[in-house]
């Protein structure tokens, strides 16, 4: 199977085959990136690969693995992750009875200083799961509807090269089934190195960001295909604005991170640095010398990936999100319905996470994030009892992205913890 499939999510199409590694998206267009898509379908092999080699290795080791401890397995996951390249790994796993944590690796480059524990960083397109939490929130209490049009709530600003706001509902923007194209090749902070020293405190707002994407064609009509696409929750962001009278930030501060005291987690908006305990993050851009990109005005990316949290912390708000503490039934069930997302087989795409088999059995939901110089993986299973996120610094290589969907299934997949 093509290697260009172990790198998942935040992606579209699989590559053209003379694209390696982190190149991008619409063919004949390089792409680096962020949370954005980078050499996607990853699901397809990622599923495949990491699946396929917990249950290996659940075959070869499940004696010794009934002796290991939970904390040694999750370390010797780490540890594996670790081993693919990546500069610092941590991760957290929980259920009902335990939480365990591992970490390899440094968290700057040239100093032997350990990954922190609990340390923030960029989760990048996880955070499109918050964004999604708050729409149906507010489709619960009955201020908009799933099936509102991009037009009923910002009229005019999704318009030419074959998109219409009129024929786009909010179901479909938070499906990734609406045709809008994507605006982060548009971003040069994301795409070389020149770019991200010229350009990485620069503003941008959302209407900027919705007009550069406008510049591009249509990808196909709304509801008949299924394309990962930022400016999707870009304009959910300006229609929880548009509901609310409050800001997207100011939305997700008071209906999720307050709540649920996640105190480790914010909507930095323009501030580009990272506050409190946090590693490094570093990046490549397809070339031989990494740079550290740590510093990063991350407007760009607003409601489909701009937020800042922990291990724990994302671990807390997947749980609370399946287990009924944010949402009511109606809107858990619309969370969790799934279409079919071809790029991604087997998994599936709901609103705002994805839906992925499990090696064990069953499935999980989660999804991936990736801001520059930081990418996550988060998973919980469907009731909320267990979690396990796992986040790298550093492009890391083809093999990444494998390891930590493995790190997550054997996690989840674990029967009990002691």
């Amino acid at each position: 199977m093509d290697r260009a499939l172990l790198r998942w999510w935040d992606g579209r199409r699989p590559p053209a085959p003379q694209h390696k590694g982190i190149t991008m998206l619409l063919p004949g267009r390089r792409r680096r990136g962020l949370f954005v898509r980078t050499t996607v379908a990853g699901i397809v092999m990622a599923v495949a690969a990491g699946a396929a080699a917990a249950s290996a290795d659940a075959g070869a080791e499940s004696a010794a693995a009934t002796e290991r401890r939970p904390a040694d397995q999750l370390q010797r996951l780490v540890d594996a992750v670790h081993d693919t390249g990546t500069v610092g790994v941590s991760a957290e796993s929980t259920s009902p009875d335990a939480r365990n944590r591992a970490r390899a690796g440094t968290a700057e480059q040239g100093t032997g200083r350990p990954m922190p524990w609990d340390g923030r960083f960029r989760i990048g397109s996880a955070t499109k799961t918050f964004t999604a939490a708050v729409v149906l929130q507010l489709v619960g209490e009955g201020e908009m509807s799933l099936d509102d049009t991009v037009e009923h709530w910002l009229p005019g600003v999704v318009q030419g090269n074959g998109n219409d706001g009129s024929q786009v509902t909010v179901r479909q923007l938070l499906q990734h089934t609406s045709g809008i194209p994507d605006v982060l090749a548009e971003i040069p902070a994301l795409n070389t190195a020149d770019g991200y020293r010229a350009e990485r405190y620069r503003d941008y707002t959302a209407e900027e960001l919705v007009a550069l994407a406008m510049r591009q064609t249509r990808e196909f009509p709304p509801g008949t295909d299924w394309s990962y696409s930022n400016t999707n929750y870009v304009l959910a962001g300006m229609i929880i604005h548009e509901v609310t009278g409050r800001s997207w930030a100011q939305e997700v501060n008071s209906r999720i991170i307050r709540p649920l005291d996640l105190a480790d987690t914010s909507t930095p908006t323009t501030f580009p640095f990272v506050r409190g305990p946090h590693a490094h993050g570093y990046a490549a851009f397809g070339t031989d010398t990494t740079i550290d990109v740590t510093e990063l005005n991350p407007s760009m990316a607003v409601a489909s990936g701009s937020i800042i949290s922990t291990t724990h912390d994302l671990n807390r708000f997947y749980a609370a999100l399946l287990d009924g503490r944010l949402l009511e039934p109606a809107e858990v069930d619309a969370l969790t319905a799934t279409v079919p997302a071809p790029e991604l087989d087997p998994a599936r795409y709901g609103l705002g996470l994805a839906e992925i088999p499990l090696s064990c059995g069953g499935s999980y939901y989660g999804h991936r994030g990736e801001l520059l110089g930081y990418t996550t993986w988060v998973g919980v299973t469907p009731d909320g009892a267990r979690t396990g996120t796992v986040y790298v610094t550093g492009d890391g290589s083809q093999d990444t992205q494998s390891a930590m969907m493995t790190l997550v299934d054997q996690e989840l997949c674990r029967s009990g913890a002691s």
